[in-house]
C-alpha cells in the first residue's frame, strides 16, 4: 500500500515537471507576442499633424499628446514664434516643417529633438540658427533657404555627422564655418545667392559630396580652395556668376565630375575659348596645367607640391598612342590618376582627417 502511494506521487511529480517544461517556451512566446503588439501599437500611435496654410498667428493648444507626433507641418502660416515648451515635448518628431512663416528665430529647445531627421525653416526671417541644433544628431536634411542668416554655428560640422543635405541659399552668409569640412556624410551643399568671401580650405573630408553649388555670390567670391580637387565623389560643381579669375588646377583631378558651370566669371584660366569647348577639354586643360607647372612648384607649398611630389601626375607628357585633337587646344596630353598617389588616398591620409576635432570627441 505504501509503495503504491509513493509510486503514484512520483508519477504525478514527473507529469507536473513535464507540463512546466512544455509550458515555459509557450509562455515566452506569449510574452514576445505581447511586446511585438505593444511596439506595433506604439507605431500606430505616432501621428502626422498638418496645420499648414491656416493663416495661424499663434499655435492653438494641441488636442493630442505631442509625444505621439512624428511629423508636424506648420508651413504657410503667420507664426512669429514657436513656443519653447511645445518644441521640448515633440520627443518623437522626425519631420518638422515651419517654412513660409514670420519666424525670426528658432527655440533653443529644438536641441531636444533627438529623432529629428528633416528640418525645413525656409522662407522666414531667421538671422541665426540656435547652437543647440548641434544636439539633433539624427538630422539628415536642413533647409534654411530664403532667410537672413549671417552665420552658422561654428561647430555644426563636428556634431551633425549624419547630415546629407545642407541648403542655405539666398541668405547673407559671408563664410561657412571651417567645421563644415567635417560633414563626412554630406552629399549636397547649396550655398548660392549669399555673400561668401571664401570656402573652407580643407574640403578633402567631404568624401561623399556629390553636388556643390556656390554660384551667384557675385563680386564677393574671388577664389576657390585648391582642396576642391580632392572632392572625389563630386558630380556637379556650380561656381557661376562670381568674381573668379583662375580655377584651381586641381579641378583636373575630379574624375566623377559631369557638370561644371563657370559662366558669369571673369575667367583667364582656363580661357573662355577652352570653356566653350566643353567639360572634357577643360579637364584636359587643367591636367596639362599641373603637368607643365615646373616653374611654379617653388611657389606652391600646399596641395600642388603634395600631388606632384607623390607622382600623381607625370611631368613628361605621355607619348604612347594618339589622342583626338580639339580645335583651339590640341596639345593636351595627360596621365591617368592611379596608384597610391591618388588624391583619394591622400585625402584619407590627410592630417586634418586623422586629427580632426570630431575624432577627439569620439
Amino acid at each position: 500500500m505504501y509503495e503504491s502511494v509513493l509510486q503514484l506521487y512520483i508519477m504525478s511529480m514527473y507529469q507536473l515537471q513535464q507540463f512546466h517544461h512544455h509550458q515555459q517556451p509557450m509562455m515566452k512566446m506569449d510574452s514576445m507576442r505581447k511586446r511585438e503588439r505593444n511596439k506595433s501599437v506604439d507605431k500606430e500611435r505616432l501621428q502626422v499633424m498638418d496645420l499648414s496654410g491656416m493663416s495661424l498667428d499663434f499655435l492653438p493648444k494641441p488636442s493630442l499628446d505631442l509625444a505621439t507626433i512624428c511629423k508636424l507641418d506648420l508651413s504657410n502660416n503667420n507664426l512669429q514664434e514657436i513656443p519653447e515648451s511645445l518644441t521640448a515635448r515633440l520627443l518623437n518628431v522626425i519631420v518638422l516643417d515651419v517654412r513660409s512663416n514670420q519666424l525670426k528665430s528658432l527655440p533653443n529647445s529644438i536641441g531636444c529633438l533627438s529623432k529629428l531627421k528633416v528640418l525645413n525653416v525656409s522662407a522666414n526671417f531667421i538671422q541665426s540658427l540656435p547652437k543647440t541644433i548641434e544636439n539633433c544628431r539624427a538630422l539628415e536634411e536642413v533647409n534654411a533657404n530664403f532667410n537672413k542668416l549671417s552665420m552658422l554655428p561654428d561647430t555644426i560640422g563636428f556634431e551633425l555627422i549624419n547630415l546629407k543635405k545642407l541648403s542655405v541659399n539666398s541668405n547673407k552668409l559671408m563664410y561657412l564655418p571651417s567645421s563644415t569640412s567635417h560633414l563626412t556624410a554630406l552629399k549636397v551643399l547649396d550655398a548660392r545667392l549669399n555673400c561668401l568671401r571664401a570656402l573652407p580650405e580643407d574640403l578633402e573630408n567631404l568624401i561623399n559630396l556629390e553636388t556643390l553649388n556656390v554660384s551667384q555670390n557675385f563680386q564677393y567670391l574671388e577664389t576657390l580652395p585648391y582642396s576642391i580637387g580632392l572632392l572625389l565623389s563630386l558630380v556637379e560643381l556650380d561656381v557661376s556668376y562670381n568674381n573668379i579669375k583662375i580655377l584651381p588646377e586641381s579641378i583636373g583631378c575630379l574624375k566623377k565630375l559631369q557638370k561644371l558651370s563657370v559662366e558669369g566669371n571673369p575667367l583667364t584660366c582656363p580661357p573662355m575659348e577652352v570653356v566653350d569647348q566643353g567639360l572634357h577639354v577643360v579637364m584636359e586643360y587643367m591636367q596639362h596645367k599641373i603637368n607643365s607647372s615646373d616653374e611654379n612648384k617653388s611657389k606652391k607649398k600646399g596641395w600642388m607640391v603634395k600631388i606632384v611630389k607623390c607622382g600623381t601626375f607625370n611631368i613628361k607628357h605621355v607619348r604612347h598612342g594618339k589622342r583626338p585633337e580639339h580645335a583651339g587646344y590640341n596639345m593636351l596630353k595627360h596621365q591617368k590618376i592611379n596608384g597610391l598617389a591618388s588624391p583619394g588616398l591622400m585625402g584619407m591620409l590627410s592630417p586634418l582627417r586623422i586629427f580632426s576635432p570630431r575624432r577627439s570627441f569620439d
